[in-house]
């Protein structure tokens, strides 16, 4: 287990609490956002913190199935939201690939589960 386990594990109950508790009869445009934000902003950046900054964190099999369960709970929430039923399975690697490339969550979300469709 790598010194990000603790948090990893946090994210990932705070996660499936906010997945079961999700609304998407009263979800807002405000609340998708929180979920990218404070959710999945939050697993993606601890992956790319682990992964950079002089000390490359070796995440154990275990840990990167975690952070991914909570990082797709996040973008599935995000997505019902917007009316979306979605299965997402996505790894945090391509989702910190896209934000280091876009440096902006909301682009993270929409490019991986093209919620909001593009005009």
């Amino acid at each position: 287990m790598s010194r990000y386990g603790p948090r990893i594990a946090a994210l990932e109950r705070r996660a499936e609490r906010e997945r079961a508790a999700v609304d998407p009869d009263a979800a807002s445009p405000d609340r998708a956002t929180e979920y990218l934000r404070e959710g999945a902003g939050r697993a993606i950046w601890l992956y790319v913190e682990g992964r950079t900054g002089g000390r490359m964190t070796r995440f154990s099999p275990a840990e990167l199935r975690a952070l991914e369960r909570a990082m797709n709970a996040w973008f599935e929430c995000y997505a019902a939201c917007h009316g979306v039923d979605l299965d997402a399975e996505f790894t945090v690697r391509e989702a910190a690939e896209l934000l280091l490339e876009t440096r902006n969550v909301h682009d993270v979300g929409q490019l991986l589960t093209g919620v909001p469709a593009r005009t």
